[in-house]
């Protein structure tokens, strides 16, 4: 990367700032991956129960991220009780190759990261 390029991504108004502080943390590609791996749409407890150790709070939070940056689609249905579905959207969907090589390079290098913690001597 040249300097240029370089001096772009320095600055606050970034993409690659914005995009990754959105979906780095410790639930978006989890509940994205999850929504992923379960039919659409999908409702908030389905999501709940197949995320057992994130709060009620945080998954709402999450799901209103994803939404408000155009991953997830949300419906809400005019019933009683309330029905709401999540869907992903087709940029959510163009995500996935890309999740699906960091969850690849997760599995082929977590022994050695774990060795590293560890204090083993790794490569």
């Amino acid at each position: 990367m040249d300097k240029e390029r370089f001096d772009e991504y320095m600055f606050p108004d970034c993409p690659i700032r914005h995009v990754l502080s959105r979906i780095s943390g410790k639930w978006p590609l989890l509940v994205i991956y999850t929504m992923h791996m379960r039919p659409s749409p999908t409702r908030f407890n389905i999501l709940r129960r197949a995320i057992p150790d994130i709060s009620q709070k945080m998954l709402a939070n999450t799901l209103r991220m994803l939404v408000e940056d155009g991953l997830v689609s949300r419906k809400a249905y005019a019933e009683v009780p309330p029905r709401v579905e999540y869907a992903l959207t087709a940029r959510a969907l163009s995500l996935l190759p890309h999740l699906d090589a960091l969850i690849q390079w997760a599995e082929d290098n977590m022994a050695a990261i774990l060795e590293n913690r560890n204090g083993e001597v790794g490569e």
